[in-house]
């Protein structure tokens, strides 16, 4: 597994390592742009199949692949903005280092999916269960991730440690920059690995 100084692990895929992760700017901005390209592949493909594969649930009350994009793009909606907000208003230029908080560690490393997956609670406003989501999700994250990837590369033109982020889940918490940007691309990964699974359910 690469490292990068001294007692770090590479961060993709997961490891229990809790130390504050260091890695080169260049490096995290190419690797979490490798993963969002292979998202929008994953989208594009899914575009492709049957309705009744992207609605095939494996229970009645878990969430098929159209709910599974659907919750992604619910958290876009706050993190793509508030991302984009602060990259432009960054006073700071681009930073050789980019240097992951604990917090910001933990919470991007806890989203990563897992072989025996760690079930986590999902708030009553992004949880699409039965809501009748259309295949035009598909479409509207597309978007999404196209837009992703412009942000990565304004990012790589700023400090991706000194720039902070709020978070969906608090007005009180702030992440560095980079590990706002692991958390949502983790969180994409882990839940279209989900809506996967869900396809093969049919």
């Amino acid at each position: 597994m690469k490292k990068t100084l001294s007692c770090i692990k590479i961060y993709y895929p997961h490891s229990s390592h809790l130390c504050r992760m260091k890695i080169k700017s260049a490096q995290i901005i190419e690797e979490l742009t490798v993963l969002t390209r292979s998202h929008l592949q994953q989208v594009q493909e899914m575009s492709q199949l049957p309705t009744d594969t992207l609605t095939a649930k494996p229970a009645p009350h878990s969430w098929n692949a159209l709910e599974c994009v659907e919750h992604l793009v619910r958290y876009g909606n706050f993190y793509l903005p508030e991302i984009e907000k602060q990259i432009k208003a960054s006073p700071y230029p681009q930073a050789t280092l980019f240097k992951s908080g604990w917090l910001g560690n933990y919470f991007a490393k806890s989203m990563l999916p897992r072989q025996k997956p760690n079930k986590m609670k999902t708030f009553k406003q992004m949880n699409p269960v039965n809501s009748g989501v259309k295949r035009e999700v598909l479409l509207t994250f597309s978007s999404q991730l196209e837009k992703m990837l412009e942000l990565l590369q304004m990012a790589a033109r700023t400090d991706l440690t000194r720039v902070k982020t709020a978070i969906s889940i608090s007005a009180f918490i702030r992440l560095r920059l980079g590990d706002s940007m692991r958390v949502v691309i983790y969180h994409n990964e882990r839940h279209l690995k989900q809506a996967g699974a869900a396809m093969k359910s049919k």
